[in-house]
Order: structure tokens, then sequence, then C-alpha cells
């Protein structure tokens, strides 16, 4: 009977064994799995920051060299503008004609960069693209608003007001 009590004993002190184990391997289960998911925050969080910081980076260059297609295109209207100004023998005419073909080239490179020149000759005016500077009584053949003079011409940026036109409005 002594050998069945200790082998109850044994079994019972086993199953004790066993449920201790048991309580103890979820706590010990989940533990590691909260150090494992904080270990993956602290990885997330410092690929995040790291990604603002290359974002920045990538933004600042972006901003730095953002005209620099525009300035490569104009260098040759500043080299034919100096080829103009340099003509020795001061012939009005060469020089003319040199300072005309360097304003196309200019025209050219700023249109195939989407700067357009807005039209406003004969129109209506509009606040959104016409900056009125002064307001004129209607001249006979003009309709009231209408645009009477351009004092400075303005420009378009693809669909952006890059500079308004400058005008001289008729009265209502």
């Amino acid at each position: 009977m002594t050998d069945e009590v200790d082998e109850v004993t044994e079994n019972f002190s086993e199953e004790e064994k066993s449920e201790e184990s048991e309580i103890i391997d979820p706590i010990k289960t989940l533990e590691e799995k909260i150090q494992e998911l904080e270990k993956e925050k602290q990885y997330s969080t410092a690929e995040i920051v790291n990604l603002r910081q290359r974002y920045a980076r990538e933004r600042n260059t972006l901003v730095k060299f953002s005209s620099m297609n525009l300035a490569s295109k104009i260098l040759p209207v500043l080299d034919n503008l100096e080829k103009a100004i340099s003509i020795e023998d001061n012939e009005s005419d060469k020089f003319i004609e040199g300072v005309n073909m360097t304003l196309k080239s200019l025209r050219s490179t700023l249109e195939n960069e989407g700067v357009q020149k807005i039209d406003a000759r004969d129109k209506l005016f509009d606040p959104s693209f016409m900056e009125a500077i002064a307001v004129i009584p209607t001249p006979e053949g003009k309709e009231p608003g209408s645009v009477v003079e351009i004092v400075e011409e303005g420009y378009m940026f693809h669909d952006r007001v890059l500079r308004p036109v400058k005008v001289i409005v008729s009265d209502n």
C-alpha cells in the first residue's frame, strides 16, 4: 500500500508540476510576445524616422535643383545677348537683329517650359488674370469694363498665373 501511496503522491506531484508549468508557460509566452512586439515597434518607429529624414533630404534637393533645367535652357540666350553687346562696329541694324533673335530664343525657351503670355488685348477685364492699375472713361467703340491698354504683359505657368497682366480698364 505504501507503494501505491508513493505512486499516487508521485503522480500528484507530477500533476502539480505540470499544472505550474502550464500556468507559467502562457505567461512566459505572452511576455516573450510583448518583447517581440516592442522590438517590432522600435524598428517601425526607427524606419518611419529614417523615411521622414530621407524625404526631407530628397525634397530639399529637388527644391534646390528645380530651376536647373530652365537655367540650362536660358544660358544660350545669355550667350546671344553677350554677343549682341560685344558687336564692335556698332551697326545698329546688326545689334537690333541680334537682340530680336535673342528675344525670340528666350520666348521659345520659356514657351517650351510651359510659360505662356496672357492675351488681354481687347478683352473684358478678368481679375483672375489681370490687375487693373487705372480706370479711364470708356472711349468710343469700346465696351465698358474692357481692357484699353496693357501696361505690363502677364504670363501663365501651365495652369497658374505667374504674373498678372497690368492693364488700364474702361469705366463702367
